[in-house]
């Protein structure tokens, strides 16, 4: 049987870290974000079905969000001041992504090349779809710099406003109703979180 490196290549956007360019209070990597945006694309989807009369396939955007960010085990994590420096810029990027998505695909036994194409390759992403990743991602980022400002570092006090900016741009009630029901509970300690007593039972 041939032996394929594509889950081992996967494994490695483990030690890809994020926001680059900034001084990190709290570290992020590809890995760990690309498990929140999953989990709130898929939040997304299914407040846009049940609030908003939709009929996105949850489990197709889910799944989707979860390869979101693989090609950068091949690129790298390019921060987003630079990738939208200019339009040559961020042209250039796009094609390395497209190409870096391909390698991977490439990576994989034939009989499973079609499958992950479908939610690997950008092209092959329905754009309703991108649209729900794009809104989960740009949370994820908000949520972030949220965590970071409420740790003293007032590094990513632009990037938040930038971002709040991004959301807002979106028109999406459902990050509207994401952003009012699920985003302030972010701010609070766990055993705030866990409510009364809790500091006793840990």
């Amino acid at each position: 049987m041939i032996k394929s490196h594509f889950f081992a290549y996967l494994s490695k956007i483990r030690w890809i870290q994020r926001w680059g360019l900034k001084r990190n209070a709290i570290t992020e990597n590809v890995m760990e974000h690309s498990w929140e945006v999953s989990a709130i694309a898929h939040g997304l989807a299914v407040i846009h079905n049940r609030c908003f009369n939709g009929s996105v396939d949850v489990n197709a955007v889910v799944v989707a969000a979860l390869f979101h960010d693989c090609s950068e085990v091949i690129t790298g994590d390019m921060p987003t001041p630079i990738k939208y420096h200019s339009e040559a810029i961020r042209e250039a990027y796009k094609a390395i992504e497209t190409e870096a998505e391909q390698e991977l695909v490439g990576l994989l036994p034939e009989v499973l090349k079609a499958d992950y194409a479908r939610v690997m390759l950008s092209e092959n992403i329905p754009e309703h779809h991108h649209r729900f990743i794009k809104a989960a991602d740009t949370l994820s980022a908000y949520l972030k710099c949220q965590s970071e400002l409420a740790a003293g570092n007032q590094e990513f006090s632009r990037a938040a406003e930038d971002i709040k900016q991004r959301l807002q741009q979106l028109s999406m009630p459902e990050v509207d109703y994401f952003l009012k029901t699920f985003a302030p509970s972010y701010q609070l300690t766990l055993d705030e979180l866990l409510g009364n007593g809790s500091a006793e039972r840990r």
